[in-house]
């Protein structure tokens, strides 16, 4: 069940792969998201001494979440994933042009997981093409619609 989409990364990025990973979370934050305050439309993933980072998840807290905890909204999680994972995704963005993106937040067996993609940039040119199929495909089951 997805809680949030960043559909604006299939529009600025080739996704090649897509990795699920748990996060380290506060209990007002998985109460936030599960209230659908969470976006990660501006966020990113980062590689650093061996672990995986997102920074830049917007989690807006809930007014009664707690009275004990101050609550933080923009602060870096930890993404959890295998050291095989992880080693694989060093490897893979080190190359030129390779990031790691969040694709979207969502629910499996009542765990909260982020979905990352491997990703290279798309350019200018490339964003026009995608955006001329879409039309077309669009354009195209019309048609068909509109015959049967």
């Amino acid at each position: 069940m997805t809680i949030v989409a960043n559909k604006k990364a299939f529009h600025d990025y080739f996704i090649e792969e897509k990795i699920e990973a748990g996060l380290v979370l506060e209990g007002w934050e998985v109460k936030a998201i599960r209230g659908g305050r969470a976006s990660v439309k501006e966020a990113y993933v980062v590689l650093r001494d061996g672990e995986v980072f997102l920074f830049g998840m917007h989690v807006t807290p809930l007014l009664a979440a707690s009275s004990h905890v101050r609550p933080e909204p923009l602060r870096t999680r930890k993404l959890l994933l295998h050291q095989r994972q992880i080693n694989r995704l060093i490897g893979q963005v080190e190359r030129a042009g390779y990031t790691l993106v969040p694709l979207n937040l969502h629910f499996q067996r009542g765990r909260v997981k982020l979905e990352i993609g491997l990703a290279k940039g798309k350019k200018q040119y490339d964003k026009r093409e995608s955006e001329k199929e879409r039309d077309w495909q669009r354009e195209k089951a019309r048609l068909l619609r509109v015959k049967a």
